[in-house]
Formats: C-alpha cells, structure tokens, sequence
C-alpha cells in the first residue's frame, strides 16, 4: 500500500492545522537609513520603495512599525562626505548623528529594541569596515575604535551593539569593554558570519561606502566556505556574542541551518539589499507576485533555522500578516 501525503494537503484548514513554520512580526527587524536635518527624504535607486529620511520622518515609520507589531529596529547612518576621513573619528563622536539619533529614538519609544550597526565603512573615507594602511586593513586599531563606538552607543542608551566589521577577536574586546564601564546589559548580535557577497551593492549605495580601492575579501568570508563561516559563528559564541547573524539569508540558507544546529544562541539572518531589490525588481516589472515571493522567501530563511529576520519587507509584510 503506498502513503497517501495528499491526506494532508487536501483543503486549507488542514494544511495550516499542520504548517510547520511560521512568521510573526516578532520575528522581523525593520532596517532604518539615516541621514541628518530635518524633513528631507532621499530615493535609493537600486532599492526601490526604501528611502534615507531624517530622523523626524522617521518617526512616523518607527510608529507605523511599533503599531503592527515590530519589536526592534536597527539603525544605519548615512555620512555626508565631507565628515569622512581615513581615521574615521565621526564614528566616535558623541554629538555624531547616531548617538543622537539613539537618545531620541529611546526618549519617544522607550519600550523599542534598538540595534546599532558597529562599523567603520560608513565614516571611513576609504569605504572600508577597518582603518587603512598601505593597502591593509588594520585589525587590532580597527577593534580599539569599535570598542569606543560600542561605549558612545551604550551612553546613547542602544540596546543592541551589531558588529558588523568581522575583524577578528571584535566581540570579545567589544564585551570586554561595556563590561568595564558597567553595562552588562547590552548585548552583542555579532555579524557572526558574513560573507564577500556580490548581494551588498543597493546597501552600499543607500550609505555612499563602497571601497574605495580594493574590495573586503580579506575579512569577510568566502562564499566557498560554510566550514569557516561554522568556524567563525563559533568562535564569536566563545568570545560572549548574545545572538549571531548569517549574512546575506537566502544564498546561504545551508549556514543559517548548520548554525541552528551547532549553537543554542538565538541565530539572526540578515535579508540583504540584493536579495530585497531581486524581488522588488521582479515584482515591479510583473514577473512575479511581491507578496507571494516575499512571504515564500522569508519563510525559507524561518524554516533554515533563524529565530529573527532583518528585512527591507519588514513593514509591508507586517501589513501583510496583519491583513491575513
């Protein structure tokens, strides 16, 4: 006698009765670019339907996004040029656009997870996540910034530090140092495993920092290699990472999966700008259906394996959820 599978899919009440993964808004982190002033709001060409906004404008999102159920955001800054330099010193100014922006973010949301990116690239005139010198990135000088601009965050009131630099040794200096100044309570969502992808290009676009000589090839991972990205997600659970990010989801669905198994951390998949513009693109231009393929493609990253999502979908298919 053969099985039968059809038994469970022949009408939708059963077919949800069984559904094995879902998607709630709980899940789901909204990505926010800023850029500084007042009430001024700029397009991103290869990101269609995402903006930079100043922070007032950004309210109403954050609002929006509070109201649908989002629980967290985390924070991008866009850095005029002429605040950019080789030492990156505007990623340590306590006055600069992010920390400021946190303050006010906690002050009108007191009740929102906000995440910082921890990173050099938008400040470094050089475009790279580290300090420069004759062609190589500096590791050690890189991560004694970083453990700066973690403290400045953390003074700020953030309640998530992201490195997002994969310098190595960054999470257990960066827990070092907010343990010394008394905050034990921030955590570290560690880009644990971020690979040299060819998907970063949108997002490098919406912050002006692509390098500007060379490429990242020699901190981020090759896409080759899913023991070394284990290797590494490892390596940041030992140094006291609180969650861990696969970046990007989709293409490395294998990793989020293998890290599901691997670590009791909560994992984190990053949806990146490529994979967002991929399916915009295509949706825009009538190939495909947004939200079917939207919810398709974050339910495959859910079902790999990752406990939280950071998506550009994130408000829409928080709308959808709650239209459904």
């Amino acid at each position: 006698m053969f099985v039968r599978g059809r038994r469970l899919r022949k009408k939708e009440s059963i077919r949800n009765l069984v559904e094995e993964t879902t998607i709630s808004v709980n899940d789901l982190i909204f990505p926010i670019f800023l850029i500084d002033g007042k009430n001024k709001t700029e397009d991103i060409p290869s990101m269609p339907g995402v903006q930079r906004k100043t922070l007032d404008l950004h309210f109403h999102d954050i609002n929006q996004a509070i109201k649908l159920g989002i629980n967290a955001v985390i924070l991008f800054p866009v850095i005029p040029k002429n605040k950019k330099n080789k030492k990156a010193t505007e990623a340590i100014n306590k006055n600069g656009l992010l920390p400021l922006s946190i303050k006010k973010i906690k002050k009108e949301f007191p009740e929102l997870v906000i995440i910082s990116d921890i990173a050099l690239d938008p400040f470094n005139s050089d475009g790279h996540d580290g300090l420069v010198y004759k062609n190589e990135v500096l590791n050690d000088k890189t991560v004694d910034i970083l453990c700066k601009q973690a403290i400045i965050h953390a003074q700020s009131g953030v309640d998530i530090v992201a490195p997002s630099d994969m310098m190595d040794g960054r999470v257990l200096k960066i827990r070092q140092k907010l343990d010394s100044k008394g905050f034990h309570d921030i955590s570290i969502m560690s880009y644990a495993a971020k690979f040299a992808s060819s998907l970063y290009g949108p997002f490098r676009d919406a912050l002006n920092s692509s390098p500007k000589k060379g490429d990242k090839k020699t901190y981020q991972i090759n896409p080759a290699n899913s023991r070394e990205a284990i290797k590494e997600i490892l390596y940041d659970e030992a140094e006291g990472a609180d969650m861990l990010i696969v970046k990007p989801a989709s293409f490395y669905l294998d990793v989020i999966k293998e890290a599901r198994d691997l670590s009791l951390l909560p994992i984190v998949a990053y949806q990146v700008s490529g994979e967002y513009s991929m399916i915009r693109t295509a949706a825009d231009k009538g190939y495909l259906d947004l939200n079917d393929v939207m919810h398709e493609s974050l339910l495959s990253i859910k079902r790999a394996g990752a406990d939280m999502i950071i998506t550009y979908f994130a408000l829409e298919y928080a709308k959808l959820i709650r239209k459904n």
